[in-house]
């Protein structure tokens, strides 16, 4: 159990940093040539005013745009997750079958007890193997 609680502690903290990293490359590297596909828009800044700033009080807005990043950043980081668990995935099934593929055991045609496959003497009877 205490393994699995490292592990847990270890992919939280990875996933963290991950998680700025994806954010930043969302924000500085793709949102600003879709900007500029888009029209020179800029994400960040789109906003719906649902009430007008007066004196005493600021603007109410609904800023939709910062929600679109978000829904990039996540998008992107589901998919390097998905990348990352599919190619774990395909290394444990590659082990899997090297390790079904080659015995490392044998029986003893005398006492017929499992004995390693190298085994020249079997260690329950001590009869001599060819």
């Amino acid at each position: 159990m205490r393994g699995n609680v490292v592990d847990l502690a270890i992919g939280v903290v990875i996933g963290t940093a991950f998680g700025k990293i994806v954010s930043s490359l969302v924000s500085d590297v793709i949102m600003p040539p879709v900007g500029v596909l888009t029209g020179g828009v800029d994400f960040s800044n789109l906003v719906i005013t649902l009430k007008e700033a007066s004196n005493a009080t600021a603007a109410v807005t609904l800023n939709y745009g910062v929600f679109l990043n978000a829904v990039i950043d996540f998008a992107i980081v589901a998919f390097a997750i998905f990348m990352v668990v599919k190619g774990m995935n395909n290394l444990r099934r590659k082990a899997e079958k090297t390790e079904e593929g080659e015995p490392t055991t044998k029986e003893c045609p005398f006492c017929i007890s499992t004995i390693p496959i190298k085994a020249t003497r079997c260690p329950q009877c001590t009869a001599e193997l060819s």
